[in-house]
């Protein structure tokens, strides 16, 4: 499941008779399901840069910032699902156990209002200089910050140069750099992170005097008015305003990797805008941009990790604490990241076509080698010359929980830690099997 481990989409190299068979099989697959166009459930990115259309449970990413996207989307390990930053991956999410999101009417907001706008436009002025560009470079190396390899976002919350951004911004960078307001850089540290949340805390070297931005002293509403300032499609500490629209929102296949009161937003990010800043009309800190979504029927919508002064992950993140996701090693790959959110009925459809048995279950097609998936000798799905299974495990419960698809799979792994084992009910050849596997942290897969 390379979500967990592998936020990222990996580019398809294989040849053209493959592409082509598996476009032809994902026109089958959605065709089977009823389903006209993938396109129309909506699409899902992780912000910065292509991070992730392979539902990785326990894949390695290959970049952490913000590369072009891959041509074939890939799931990675369920516990990290849909956390794509910067490429699409299909979406539906079934009812699991976050809360229904709290919204306004159909979660159409209302347009800000002239007063509104001139509040936000000088709010900007005041807040940019306490923002800052994200750079995956080096920046004692002349010229290395010319073209770097990544582009995200971050805000300044302190005097001593500490700053929030998204996780997924410096996840498995060597070298990183902050630019501010003036286009000077400065080195960065990492000083803690909570992988689950997707919230990094980093040291950034900047002068004593450079401004800062509180932290919110309250949650925030449905309808407030907010800025959102991030450095998308290659421009520059550049504003983006909206209205939150949800709290407690549902961000999607991959929502397990956001805490309790995400933010949804109106506000129109885009790659390159992840870990910047949500701030409300007073300049207060209230969420770091993280994910966002595209849907043909409700158009674009942004996530955000919610912040707060009061916030305990804070004070585990200044004292260094560095808390990974947990991971398996298994992926959904290709076409058939369609099927990653079926339901029972549908799973019984899928398996007319692919031969994957009449008991609804996670299936996968990948396991990455040295993995606890592999380990522990789980088995991907292989097809014969007709698309049809002549092997591979199918995963019915975690720890006895009951699971229909790679989605749930994903959130039951994401309720535990590395290092904790979980027993695996798993079909094999129609015949049921218990298999133990001990979760690694996504950083000892990377190693």
């Amino acid at each position: 499941m390379t979500a967990e481990t592998d936020r990222l989409p990996r580019r398809d190299v294989r040849g053209r008779d493959t592409k082509l068979r598996n476009l032809l099989l994902t026109g089958l697959l959605l065709g089977g399901l009823g389903v006209a166009d993938a396109g129309a459930q909506g699409v899902k990115y992780r912000l910065p840069g292509a991070s992730l259309p392979t539902l990785n449970l326990g894949d390695p990413r290959t970049a952490p910032l913000d590369p072009p996207p891959p041509s074939m989307p890939t799931l990675s390990d369920p516990t990290e699902l849909q956390s794509f930053r910067g490429i699409p991956l299909n979406a539906q999410k079934t009812a699991q156990t976050q809360k229904p999101a709290q919204s306004s009417a159909a979660n159409t907001p209302k347009p800000l209002t002239d007063a509104e706008k001139q509040t936000l436009k000088t709010l900007f002025s005041k807040v940019r200089p306490a923002t800052l560009r994200i750079e995956q470079c080096d920046n004692t190396v002349p010229g290395a910050c010319d073209e770097p390899d990544g582009i995200g976002s971050a805000v300044l919350i302190s005097a001593d140069g500490l700053a929030l951004t998204a996780y997924h911004v410096v996840e498995g960078a060597s070298k990183l750099s902050a630019q501010t307001v003036d286009k000077k850089r400065y080195a960065v540290e990492v000083v803690g992170y909570d992988d689950q949340d997707d919230l990094a805390l980093l040291r950034v070297s900047v002068p004593g005097a450079t401004p800062f931005v509180p932290l919110a002293s309250a949650r925030p509403g449905v309808g407030d008015a907010v800025l959102a300032v991030g450095n998308g499609g290659g421009t520059f500490l550049q504003p983006k305003t909206g209205r939150l629209t949800g709290l407690e929102a549902d961000a999607g296949p991959g929502g397990a990797t956001f805490p309790p009161g995400t933010l949804q937003m109106s506000a129109p990010l885009i790659p390159g805008d992840s870990g910047g800043p949500i701030l409300n009309v007073r300049g207060e800190l209230t969420g770091i941009v993280s994910y966002i979504s595209v849907s043909r029927e409700k158009g674009p919508a942004s996530f955000a990790v919610p912040v707060t002064a009061s916030d305990a992950r804070l004070a585990e993140l200044r004292a260094g604490k560095k808390l990974d996701a947990p991971i398996i090693g298994i992926s959904l790959n290709g076409p058939y990241t369609a099927l990653l959110t079926i339901d029972a009925t549908d799973f019984k459809r899928a398996s007319a076509l692919l031969k994957l048995g009449d008991t609804p279950g996670a299936f996968f097609t990948g396991v990455n080698p040295g993995s606890p998936a592999e380990k522990a000798g789980l088995q991907p799905l292989k097809l014969n010359d007709k698309d049809q299974r002549i092997s591979g495990d199918i995963v019915t419960e975690v720890n006895g929980k009951r699971i229909i698809n790679f989605d749930e799979f994903q959130y039951a792994v994401r309720t535990y830690r590395p290092g904790d084992t979980i027993t695996l009910t798993v079909l094999r050849g129609n015949k049921p099997m218990m298999v133990k596997v001990t979760l690694i942290g996504r950083s000892q897969a990377q190693r």
